[in-house]
């Protein structure tokens, strides 16, 4: 897979929590780099320049060129923490890739043909049990995404791990490991409504009827008509 990401890092000593506390008031996000054999390294990022990057979903399931100090390394994003309830970064984990060193990554999955299916024509609805899998795969043959045509997807039809077209070189973690872990990606039911759901229904109607009856509307279209609308006039 091309690199098309560089982020620009830089090293660091200083850590601990207060270290990254200093970091994070002064616009940057502590992260680390492991893996590949290599001892564990701390480094510093531009938190605006990572905030741009993470608008990108190609961005999560990349080879990631990450320059600290100038000098490059290829990574993939492992791991992201984020401020529970503000648009800020906490600490970011990147695993260096290895060429011949199987990665094991989630890529999100695109479904393609959801409004055309057949079920959804008939009036079901779309239900996406997963909207990404964990696939293994060697780093030249990381996807950015995995794609799923669901474009003749019947009424109660389902789509199971095992019925995705995957790349070359690509394998879902799940059908690798022992019992049946072929779980449902996605599928198409009737929409039903809760008995709750047509209790509130039949009470919105019975109070409408009766707030028309004490305002004396008219009847609507359909409707019965008044005593007596029938009865031939009697003025004679």
């Amino acid at each position: 897979m091309s690199k098309l990401f560089e982020i620009q890092a830089q090293a660091r000593a200083d850590v601990g929590r207060g270290a990254s506390r200093r970091l994070r008031r002064a616009g940057q996000v502590p992260a680390i780099v492991y893996g590949a054999g290599k001892e564990a390294a701390a480094v510093t990022l531009d938190h605006n320049e990572m905030m741009t990057h993470l608008k990108k979903e190609a961005f999560y399931s990349h080879i990631l060129a990450l320059k600290i100090d100038g000098k490059k390394e290829d990574v993939v994003l492992k791991d992201l923490h984020r401020h529970p309830f503000k648009p800020r970064l906490l600490h970011a984990d990147f695993l260096r890739v290895k060429a011949g060193e199987a990665l094991t990554m989630n890529v999100p999955l695109h479904f393609l043909g959801e409004e055309a299916c057949p079920g959804v024509k008939a009036g079901g609805k779309i239900i996406h049990a997963m909207t990404s899998v964990e696939i293994v795969c060697m780093p030249k043959d990381l996807p950015e995404y995995i794609d799923i045509d669901v474009s003749k997807l019947e009424m109660d039809g389902v789509v199971h791990l095992s019925e995705i077209k995957l790349p070359e070189g690509v394998k879902i973690v799940a059908l690798e490991q022992e019992g049946d872990h072929d779980t449902a990606v996605i599928s198409v039911h009737e929409v039903k409504e809760s008995k709750e759901d047509l209790e509130a229904d039949a009470a919105e109607a019975e109070a409408a009827a009766s707030a028309a009856a004490e305002s004396g509307e008219a009847p609507a279209e359909g409707e019965a008509a008044a005593e007596g609308e029938d009865k031939p006039d009697s003025a004679e």
